[in-house]
């Protein structure tokens, strides 16, 4: 019984890091129990974080929060809905539109730029309820991603029947902003939204596993996009502005795959995403590069059609043309050295970049008023 008790006192010393007055033997063991205590209270608390994480254990079903849910719907990705904004906002500058007007045939009698944000909310709406149905299909591969597999259904955080009852109430409160809409141009925006669910589905079922139709697919997300907005306000899209859209998709989309070798290499890449064993390094950087440049040409050519519009001396649309270049090219090496795996991320944080992309909104916006008040540009 003395023996146990001077042990553990000995024990007890170690622990604290206090003075050894034992025989080695009798202080390695200490060592031992100290040690495996440690260890076991280590295990312990990985193994709770790794229920927690994986949705296991008994109470992991009831700690979902409302934050989960806002982020199932990627709220972030609302961003890509001022595509819908941009067919109007040109042609307001040229006076095919004007956003105070009362429209005709509406409900409620809405002026026009309310009928331009219903549209914006409906496909915000929409595109969240086509993520949930992804994010679904798409769980067991997310959890091999080290990013993705902190997303609420791959990490177990919202159930699959929670993201499907979300998905529904999505679907309804698109209808219900479209029903608001009113009128000829709210059967048009339904229309086009119902091509963008059907678009979206066929790539999260087929299409995404088949190189080049992948990306096809996501830039016609963009496409439709801007289509919608037009067909909101009935402002009929250039080819230009469809062509500038869709080639700047194909560069988000090829930039994305990219980033994901950076970051990942290439087995990584393909593990999270089962289409990236069809491509290769030098394959998606060439594909970056030429959308790049494809999309920069594109804007120019429209730029240079633009000289009568907003001349005041020479085209004053032709600034724009330079933060538009930096923003690409530094997209570009950001996504090559592997900082970002995603442009949308690389648009949310890297300051650099979002200075270009401001500055270029600003001025596109400041000569678009410009044009429309008569500042600058032929009267005719």
């Amino acid at each position: 019984m003395w023996g146990t008790s001077a042990a553990d006192k000995v024990v007890e010393e170690v622990q604290r890091g206090g003075p050894r007055r034992t025989t080695e033997g009798g202080t390695e063991k200490g060592k031992e129990k100290s040690t495996g205590t440690r260890d076991g209270e280590r295990a312990g608390r990985r193994m709770s974080l790794n229920e927690a994480n994986s949705g296991g254990g008994e109470h992991s079903g009831g700690v979902v929060g409302v934050g989960d849910y806002v982020r199932l719907l990627r709220p972030v990705q609302w961003a890509k809905s001022v595509f819908v904004l941009i067919g109007p906002a040109y042609g307001y500058a040229n006076g095919d539109w004007n956003p105070w007007l009362v429209e005709r045939g509406t409900r409620l009698g809405l002026q026009a730029w309310v009928i331009l944000l219903l549209a914006v909310i409906a496909f915000s709406l929409a595109s969240s309820a086509c993520y949930i149905v992804n994010d679904i299909l798409d769980a067991p591969a997310d959890r091999h991603h080290p990013r993705k597999k902190n997303r609420p259904i791959a990490s177990g955080r919202v159930s699959v029947g929670g993201a499907i009852g979300m998905a529904a109430l999505l679907v309804a409160m698109t209808a219900g902003s479209l029903l608001l809409m009113g009128g000829w141009r709210a059967l048009y925006t339904a229309g086009i939204i119902a091509v963008y669910v059907l678009n979206v589905n066929l790539y999260s079922a087929i299409l995404k596993h088949i190189v080049i139709a992948d990306v096809i697919s996501l830039s016609m997300g963009f496409v439709l996009r801007v289509l919608a907005g037009c067909a909101a306000v009935s402002v009929t899209p250039t080819t230009w502005l469809l062509n500038t859209t869709f080639f700047l998709a194909m560069f988000l989309a090829f930039g994305k795959r990219l980033g994901e070798r950076r970051s990942l290499g290439s087995a990584g890449a393909a593990a999270a995403r089962g289409v990236q064993a069809g491509y290769t390094d030098e394959l998606l950087r060439q594909a970056v590069v030429v959308t790049a440049v494809v999309t920069l040409m594109t804007y120019a050519i429209y730029v240079q059609s633009q000289d009568a519009k907003y001349m005041l001396g020479f085209n004053l649309m032709w600034l724009t043309v330079l933060p538009a270049t930096y923003a690409m090219l530094r997209a570009i090496v950001l996504l090559e050295r592997g900082t970002f795996d995603d442009p949308t991320e690389l648009a949310s944080k890297d300051r650099p970049f979002q200075v270009g992309a401001v500055v270029f909104g600003l001025m596109t916006l400041g000569l678009m008023a410009g044009r429309h008040w008569h500042w600058i540009g032929s009267q005719t």
